[in-house]
């Protein structure tokens, strides 16, 4: 872990209680008084100290008056010399401490020279401000869990005092879980967004969303939606680049949910990760008027087929989706049909597929007959099967019928302006190597992505 200024923090197998040590401070020294002597045998008793030194020591008294200076000014300074008040929060002994408020240390007349938390938990980290006098955790404290903190700071005059608290957090008596979509090593579209699945009603979605750290290979700007309509779960949250994944992207992603309060007196109690990565870009753009799809892989455009969509009343709808599954075959039923339909890519939830339709090859690229999928010869089916993955970007286009917002994964449908008002802190993420930062959105440079290949076109959801 790395210091900050000589901060440390590392985690032990296991904490042990430490009663509270006791600042350095020297007492002030007590005069002591006894009976007064007279003025001539106070003057006697002068006379026969200097002389007496002078016989031992050779010297002068004068010799010695600056040895006597120092020795005093020493007594002095042990005198007014204090070392630093180091506090610790939560303090020694505390019970069911607050896990989201985290650990404050702070030294008023000194500045903190060592802080470590031990703990047989996730280990802490944190970081130093104004100046060195205040230690903060960075992250939420694990719940139920039992904490010893050791601080150190040096005052003025070389003084040092060193603090100890032990304490443990709640136990909540309700928690929320957290699920990843995205799957482990896995290669996703550059479409897709990092959707988190909340077992709970999320209502401080401000606190849970700081507690979202995304680290990425490659320089990415995008930001968090919270959606409590998505269908799968009380709660859900997105984040999505402002443009597409750059390819080749590795993202990884650290949820700090342990300890987070996501709702009154409901805490997140486990920390999630997951990576995953970026695959070629492969984007598909079907009009529905012109019956053609044109197919675009690693920004070239590398094939224009022939389609038959959504016939009158069971128009496909228009809207910038990703690819979500795909199976070869998948049963489709509807009113007087019963098929397994071979090589079927699905981009919505209520059943649109891009996918082989060997009955309606003549209609092709002439007229609109399908119950609302993208039909494909058998040949150009199984050639998009094959390249696609779960997050590739599919426009439909040319509708007299818009998307429905959550009928499929529709995050796209918003432009970035739009998107940015999902989240609850009102900001955008940097992400990169080191990790991801909250910011203005207005300190970002204008996105230089042109659609449809590195973004997707804006109000692409309206009907035509």
């Amino acid at each position: 872990m790395r210091a900050i200024r000589n901060i440390r923090t590392r985690c032990t197998d296991d904490a042990t209680d430490r009663s509270l040590a006791p600042g350095a401070h020297l007492p002030g020294r007590k005069l002591v008084t006894g009976r007064r002597l007279g003025r001539s045998a106070g003057v006697a008793v002068a006379a026969a100290a200097a002389l007496l030194a002078a016989a031992c020591t050779g010297s002068s008294p004068t010799q010695i008056k600056p040895a006597a200076n120092a020795k005093a000014a020493a007594k002095a300074k042990a005198r007014t010399a204090t070392g630093p008040d180091v506090t610790i929060t939560p303090a020694n002994d505390a019970r069911n401490a607050d896990p989201s408020a985290g650990i404050t240390v702070t030294a008023a007349k000194g500045t903190l020279k060592n802080v470590v938390v031990h703990t047989s938990g996730g280990a802490v980290s944190g970081s130093l401000t104004q100046g060195g006098t205040v230690w903060h955790s960075q992250w939420a404290l694990n719940v139920s869990q039992t904490y010893t903190v050791t601080a150190t700071a040096s005052g003025r005059g070389g003084t040092t005092t060193t603090k100890t608290s032990t304490f443990r957090t709640l136990t909540p008596s309700q928690t929320f879980r957290t699920m990843i979509i995205e799957g482990a090593s896995e290669t996703y579209g550059v479409g897709i967004p990092i959707l988190l699945e909340f077992s709970q009603r999320i209502t401080d979605k401000a606190a849970v969303e700081r507690a979202l750290q995304v680290t990425t290979s490659k320089p990415v700007v995008g930001a968090w939606y919270w959606d409590d309509q998505c269908g799968l779960s009380p709660t859900c949250a997105y984040f999505r680049p402002r443009d597409y994944w750059p390819v080749g992207t590795t993202v990884s992603f650290t949820g700090h949910l342990n300890g987070v309060r996501g709702a009154p007196g409901m805490y997140g109690y486990h920390t999630l990760t997951q990576t995953f990565s970026i695959g070629p870009s492969l984007i598909a753009i079907g009009n529905t008027f012109t019956h053609r799809t044109q197919i675009y892989y690693d920004g070239r455009l590398r094939y224009d087929w022939p389609i038959s969509s959504g016939r009158p009343g069971d128009d496909t709808p228009n809207g910038s989706y990703l690819t979500i599954e795909k199976e070869n075959p998948v049963e489709m039923k509807g009113p007087g049909y019963d098929l397994l339909v071979p090589y079927s890519v699905r981009f919505t939830w209520s059943g649109d597929y891009y996918h082989d339709a060997y009955w309606s090859v003549g209609e092709q690229g002439f007229q609109n007959v399908s119950h609302g999928c993208v039909n494909l010869s058998p040949a150009d089916a199984q050639t998009y099967y094959n390249l696609a993955v779960p997050g590739d970007p599919i426009t439909i286009k040319g509708s007299p019928k818009g998307g429905t917002w959550d009928n499929g994964w529709t995050m796209w449908f918003l432009s970035w302006p739009q998107y940015l008002k999902g989240s609850a802190l009102h900001e955008a993420v940097e992400a990169g190597p080191n990790g991801s930062t909250f910011v203005s959105p207005a300190s970002l440079p204008p996105s230089t992505a042109r659609a449809p290949l590195q973004t997707a076109p804006n109000n692409n959801s309206a009907a035509s």
